[in-house]
């Protein structure tokens, strides 16, 4: 995004700050992540079968060759005589901020993989800032882009938080939280029909979506209302990913809370390396969990 609006905008919300608290108001039920569990129900008589199919996989067998799909899935994967990793998305994917200019989270992420496998390892940042879901549903349909990502064993999202910025820098003299609640459905569909492309483009990718952070918790800690809009554009995130089957939603909100070291960059919007490493850390965290290496 522009700098030059990105830091105007910081210093307005600094400025506006106890005005915007007073602008938010009557705010209605959080969404939350909730996990649904099933009805219990009761146990259905078992019926006495006189000629059972001897060629029918018992359930334990089912399991078992569920067990070992996954395995199998895993070790095609670590045994690929090269990797392909595509990320996608906005600033954060960039590595804006990074005074190293060592690419962020994903450049750091490539270093670690690469240093970890005796495999090639390729990686395409597609990161670029001020980018929203809209116009990443557009360069998605580039040909470079589209190219890498049907060659991908792992593509890496970062996008949402210039949705949020929009809604900000249109709205700033009337804010209210319905102003972002009203756009959650909009950004919802947007972000499903991204993951639908990009299945279309490669059905067996694993997809990880990073989640938002709140840059303006330094400044505006005790208003509430700032960290609920972003747990509800996260839990949509959550929402999208978790009705892929071969899909992580990567929580890195929690990073940037309750720490002392300094990870924001000079602009006190994006991270700097140090931000960067922490998310690095949390994202190699998930990959390692998804592709582990099993042991003998």
């Amino acid at each position: 995004m522009n700098k030059g609006i990105m830091i105007t905008a910081c210093t307005l919300l600094l400025l506006g700050g106890l005005f915007f608290i007073f602008l938010i108001k009557d705010i209605p039920a959080t969404e939350q992540d909730v996990s649904i569990e099933q009805d219990e129900l009761p146990e259905p008589e078992r019926e006495e079968v006189p000629n059972p199919d001897k060629n029918s996989p018992s359930i334990s067998e089912k399991i078992s060759q569920t067990v070992t799909d996954v395995v199998e899935k895993a070790i095609e994967f670590l045994s690929k005589e090269e990797m392909n990793i595509v990320a996608i998305g906005d600033s954060l994917t960039e590595g804006i901020g990074d005074e190293t200019k060592s690419g962020g989270f994903v450049g750091i992420l490539e270093r670690r993989i690469d240093s970890a496998n005796d495999i090639p390892i390729t990686v395409s940042n597609y990161g670029k800032k001020g980018n929203r879901t809209d116009q990443l549903l557009i360069r998605l349909e580039e040909e470079e882009i589209n190219h890498s990502i049907k060659e991908a064993d792992l593509v890496l999202i970062t996008i949402g938080a210039n949705d949020i910025m929009k809604i900000v820098k249109e709205n700033f003299l009337s804010l209210s939280y319905d102003d972002f609640s009203s756009e959650l459905d909009h950004y919802q569909n947007r972000l499903e029909a991204i993951m639908n492309y990009i299945r279309r483009m490669n059905p067996s990718a694993h997809i990880y979506l990073v989640g938002l952070f709140n840059p303006f918790a330094q400044y505006f800690g005790d208003i509430p209302e700032l960290d609920i809009i972003v747990n509800d554009w996260n839990t949509r995130g959550r929402r999208v990913i978790e009705a892929d089957h071969n899909a992580t939603f990567i929580p890195i909100k929690d990073v940037f809370q309750n720490t002392e070291d300094h990870l924001f960059s000079a602009d006190n919007f994006h991270p700097n390396a140090l931000g960067y490493e922490k998310i690095a850390d949390r994202v190699m965290e998930y990959i390692t969990s998804t592709y582990r290496r099993v042991s003998n």
